[in-house]
């Protein structure tokens, strides 16, 4: 399967447009967090650290697991590639319960997720985690309230968008997703807040309603 077509299909199934190189820039972000060591070290030169000075990288995955999977390849393939072998890097997952996250969901429960989500942070942290990802758009809904409530950094997705978006010289982009994606301006906000970029969602709830059935009802089990 192409890039492209696992970044519309397999990836966190709620993306944003233009999104063909968010996930690379989002996976190359967590990349310098793993290789991110002493500047000192690397200000003069281009060579990576060595492979034990690699920071621990936290990933809370799960919404959905298949999207895990690709954060979790993507990782390794970078690194490896960076390096010319087999150097893998230092990973800890912390797999959600989906059902449960789509329970609270439909609850508007969000202080629940919010809940989930920093005791998930936490435990990553208590078993290493020295940086924390979220391993889908939607989860960063909440991102406020878990980075806040954890000692170590929380990689923002909107960040990589955003740098993306402005590398490709535009200024204004579609963004698809969940509805709590398209509607809650969670990452709409980021990218205006942060990056000066302005987005607009699909008109029609209609059609809003039918991104997020596909969405949950098939791209997050497994159907493409």
């Amino acid at each position: 399967m192409s890039v492209p077509a696992i970044l519309c299909r397999a990836w966190c199934y709620d993306p944003v447009l233009p999104t063909q190189m968010s996930l690379i820039v989002y996976v190359r972000v967590c990349v310098l967090l793993l290789v991110f060591t002493a500047q000192l070290l690397c200000a003069q030169s281009r060579q990576l650290p060595p492979p034990g000075n690699m920071k621990v990288l936290g990933l809370i995955g799960g919404t959905s697991w298949y999207s895990t999977v690709e954060y979790y390849g993507y990782l390794n393939r970078s690194i490896n590639e960076a390096y010319g072998n087999n150097t893998n890097p230092p990973l800890i997952l912390y797999n959600m319960n989906q059902q449960k996250i789509h329970d609270l969901q439909a609850a508007n429960d969000w202080d629940g997720i919010a809940a989930m989500y920093t005791q998930a942070a936490k435990r990553l942290r208590a078993s290493g985690a020295e940086g924390i990802v979220f391993c889908a758009n939607t989860p960063h809904k909440v991102y406020a309230q878990v980075a806040r409530n954890v000692d170590i950094p929380v990689l923002h997705i909107a960040d990589a968008t955003g740098v993306a978006i402005q590398k490709a010289g535009l200024k204004k982009v579609a963004i698809i997703g969940t509805l709590y994606t398209m509607q809650d301006g969670f990452i709409d906000d980021w990218l205006k807040e942060h990056y000066g970029i302005d987005t607009i969602v699909p008109s029609s709830a209609e059609s809003q309603r039918e991104l997020h059935r596909i969405i949950q009802q098939e791209l997050q089990r497994g159907i493409f």
